[in-house]
Parts: C-alpha cells; sequence; structure tokens
C-alpha cells in the first residue's frame, strides 16, 4: 500500500522515549503497509521518512524524557525540514508552547498555544470512550474519512491553539474541545487512531502516504 520508489515499505519512526503504546502504533502502521522503526536514537529517527510521536502519561515529565534524550531538538528540527511528524494524544499536547498539567512545563513549541484541562461542564474526567469528531476539509490526512466520523479518546487535558488556521478538529464533551491540528508539516491528533477501528486505520495510512509523498523526490535522485 506505502510503497517507496524501490518497492519497499516506507519507513517511519516512532519515537522512544518511554512514555506511550509503542506496540499498538507499530501493529498499526504495519498493517497499513509502512516499516515502523521504534527508536529512540536521533540517527535512526532522522533517515526515517517520516515519525510519529505517541505518548500516554503527563506532560512535564514526557519533556524532560526529551530533552535528555535529545529527542526534543530532532523533532523541532524534523518539522523545520519539512518532515511528515504525527503527535498522537500526550505526543500531540507535546508538539504546543507549553501545559498546564502539573504545574505547567514547556513543550516543543511547533505549535503555538496551550494545553489546559478539559472544560466538561461537570461531566467526569478523564474523558474516556468513542468521540465524533468535526472536521476540517483539505488535509491529506484526512482523505477518504467523512468529515463527520467518531475516534477513541482517553484524556484530561486539550489543546488551545493560539492560530484558527491550525485546527483541524473538533468534538464535544460538555464543552467542544480541539482534538486534532496542523501545522506546516506536523500533525496532532488528541484521539487514539491505532485504537478507533476502520477510521483510525485509514487515517494512519494517510500519513504513511504523506510520508512516501515526501520522501519520494529525494528517493527518485538518489
Amino acid at each position: 500500500m506505502s510503497t517507496t520508489a524501490s518497492g519497499g515499505p516506507v519507513e517511519i519512526g516512532i519515537v522512544d522515549y518511554g512514555m506511550g503504546n509503542r506496540r499498538s502504533v507499530e501493529k498499526a502502521l504495519e498493517h497499513v503497509g509502512a516499516r515502523p522503526l521504534v527508536s529512540s536514537d536521533p540517527d535512526v529517527l532522522t533517515r526515517a521518512a517520516g515519525l510519529v510521536l505517541p505518548g500516554v502519561g503527563a506532560f512535564p515529565r514526557a519533556m524532560e524524557n526529551l530533552k535528555r534524550l535529545g529527542l526534543a531538538q530532532l523533532l523541532v528540527e524534523r518539522v523545520s525540514a519539512g518532515a511528515p511528524v504525527l503527535g498522537i494524544c500526550l505526543g500531540m499536547q507535546l508538539a504546543f508552547d507549553g501545559s498546564e498539567e502539573l504545574g505547567g512545563a514547556e513543550g516543543l513549541g511547533i505549535v503555538a498555544g496551550s494545553v489546559t484541562p478539559l472544560q466538561t461542564d461537570g461531566l467526569k474526567l478523564p474523558h474516556i470512550g468513542w468521540n465524533e469528531v468535526s472536521f476540517r476539509p483539505g488535509s491529506p490526512l484526512l482523505a477518504e474519512l467523512p468529515e463527520r466520523c467518531a475516534f477513541y479518546h482517553v484524556h484530561s487535558y486539550a489543546p488551545r491553539p493560539a492560530d484558527a488556521t491550525d485546527v483541524l478538529g473538533t468534538a464535544v464533551y460538555g464543552q467542544e474541545f480541539v482534538t486534532a491540528v496542523r501545522h506546516g508539516s506536523f500533525h496532532g491528533v488528541q484521539f487514539h487512531p491505532e485504537k478507533s477501528s476502520v477510521a483510525g486505520l485509514r487515517m494512519l495510512g494517510n500519513f504513511a502516504q504523506i510520508c512516501l509523498d515526501a520522501r519520494q523526490p529525494s528517493t527518485t535522485h538518489a
């Protein structure tokens, strides 16, 4: 499905910083025809056509791990170079300027804005389960997906992008919240596509295609 000019599967690096369900993401990428590379080595990850930044846990600790391993700088550099990066759940939140979680912490600064507690109008936290997402069309990440589609969420915080044009999708849990963003070559989703059945696999397949399209010119001139 997602192959390079040489006929092999497109390689997508899964950033391993000790937080996140890396195996679930790895299996889902394999299912859509990509070759996932789980690594914490910046050199290995730099060679991949694109990166997935998963994440489950607390924002401050996640940033500490990324910085300690040299992965924070790598992620910023890859996005600056136009390489496709997909942040999932906490991985998406980490792309913002900062979060209020556990007293606050500075983020990667890829997307302007902050991560704040969900305002649920009294509904229980964390927000767990399937929730319909309303997408803004136009991104290749959404190819062949309907403008309204359910995805699986598990979270207590959500991003507040400073620029409305970075918003790719919203959902409602008590109040409306942003659940998908795009800024340059960075895509981020608050939900878990690897746990979201057919629609989630379609989205990961779309990301694999984005990675393939980004890599194709350099493959052609090799």
